[in-house]
């Protein structure tokens, strides 16, 4: 097996375009789980109530716990726990504790996979016992939120995105704000509601005030809207009084996930001055439950938007900062037979990137833990992207519909200006290469109706 290695040759081994699995169903075009990706995630299955750690290959789930107890991973991955015994780090519910072993640990292990389930490795491919105990299918486990998370920041670096927003509730010809072009505008959010795909979410109640009228009302959102988003974990943390350049930022980053950032549009236009959104965004954001890795991104790193002007720099330094990851929006009212894609754009028109997001937050002296989620910040690419005049480039209602004045037409007749009570909401992503994908799955939200309020609360 691969010895712990921060070797850049194994990274390039495990993402070769050429690569096969001998688990047939990683080597279809359409999975989003081929060997070359290789995902990890925190799952529990019919066989054991118990969370543990998990790599996804096609339609299956590699138990890195059951693979350990096999001995088919080089060393054991253990910390101590409470009462001084060694633990491993695959019988978890969280990811932190092996992302906490570092940088050469997630290669080490990810490289030791790729070469088990590589087509001509017999050791796990032959052992049916042991492949019985180590194989689970996707469809059989239930998946769980990867990462405990102590914090969680959103950013707001799409430009087309601002420029959209600043266009609808400013003056358009000064849409972006002075400061938004010098710094990745951010603000921290509530890593406590953070939820797994999957999870039912409660339309919010909160105050709105109509522009007629001369005090707010307490009541259910009537603007409820999507943000199409992207996350990344942070694997490796910096201590208090300690920023991270741009330059080095790859080393602090674990990867990716899906990210919908549920957002209240008419509390939060009554709320966000002067200190910005509050339980408009609050209430719920949801992740995909697959991570993946930076490494597994590698192949399709590209350039940034060029950036002026030419950002201090503190926010210069990182090469191929962006990441090609086409990204889809679906929308499936209740009882629909089939969703709509509403639509599709792609990751790398992102303005500011992971890397400058990062050095940003951790400039003044903000320490980061493993486990902190940044989301990207809603992402929208420039209308000329789009290949189907039926499916925008904007990656929320509020720039489909522009705040409601032109409603979607959706595949079974109905219309949506936001987001009505039984729809279904899903984001995808994938990276395409030659012959295969690496994707994340799906991240998807179904609303239910708001809790009933007292009518004394009004007035």
């Amino acid at each position: 097996m691969t010895s712990t290695t921060d070797n850049a040759d194994s990274v390039a081994e495990t993402t070769r375009a050429n690569l096969k699995s001998w688990v047939e169903s990683a080597n279809t075009e359409d999975t989003d789980f081929p060997i070359q990706n290789l995902p990890f995630g925190i799952f529990t299955d019919a066989r054991s109530n118990v969370a543990r750690v998990g790599v996804a290959i096609g339609d299956w789930i590699v138990d890195l716990a059951a693979l350990e107890s096999a001995r088919l991973l080089a060393v054991p991955y253990t910390v101590v726990d409470d009462d001084g015994n060694p633990k491993s780090v695959f019988r978890q519910k969280r990811l932190n504790d092996f992302v906490a072993l570092g940088r050469p640990v997630w290669r080490s292990v990810r490289s030791q996979l790729s070469a088990l389930l590589t087509t001509d490795t017999a050791a796990l491919r032959d052992d049916r016992d042991v492949r019985d105990r180590v194989m689970v299918r996707q469809s059989d486990a239930v998946m769980h939120l990867p990462f405990e998370i102590p914090g969680y920041t959103d950013f707001y670096s799409s430009r087309e995105h601002a420029t959209n927003v600043g266009c609808m509730f400013r003056d358009p010809e000064n849409a972006l704000m002075p400061n938004w072009l010098e710094i990745p505008i951010g603000y921290n959010g509530r890593a406590s509601s953070v939820v797994v795909s999957g999870t039912p979410i409660r339309r919010p109640n909160g105050q709105r005030k109509d522009p007629s009228s001369a005090r707010p009302v307490y009541g259910p959102c009537r603007k409820l809207d999507i943000e199409l988003e992207t996350g990344f974990f942070v694997g490796a943390g910096s201590a208090l009084g300690n920023p991270i350049p741009a330059k080095n930022a790859d080393d602090h980053i674990f990867g990716m996930v899906l990210l919908n950032d549920w957002s209240a549009r008419d509390i939060q236009q009554w709320e966000y001055q002067p200190l910005g959104p509050f339980n408009s965004k609050g209430f719920a954001t949801t992740v995909s439950p697959w991570v993946v890795t930076m490494d597994a991104l590698m192949p399709f790193r590209v350039e940034q938007p060029e950036q002026l002007p030419k950002p201090l720099e503190y926010l210069r330094g990182a090469n191929n900062a962006g990441v090609d990851m086409n990204l889809e929006v679906q929308l499936k009212p209740n009882f629909a037979a089939k969703p709509t894609t509403i639509a599709r754009t792609n990751f790398k028109h992102m303005y500011w990137s992971m890397a400058q997001q990062l050095a940003h937050h951790t400039s003044s002296g903000c320490n980061t833990r493993v486990g902190d989620l940044m989301g990207s910040g809603t992402i929208s690419g420039p209308k000329s992207d789009s290949s189907d005049e039926h499916i925008g480039t904007f990656g929320s209602l509020l720039e489909l519909t522009w705040n409601g004045k032109t409603p979607l037409k959706l595949e079974a007749g109905e219309e949506r200006a936001f987001i009505e009570d039984g729809d279904e909401l899903t984001l995808r992503g994938w990276c395409q290469g030659n012959g295969y994908r690496v994707g994340f799955g799906t991240c998807v939200g179904t609303i239910l109706p708001a809790l009933d309020v007292v009518a004394e609360n009004n007035g």
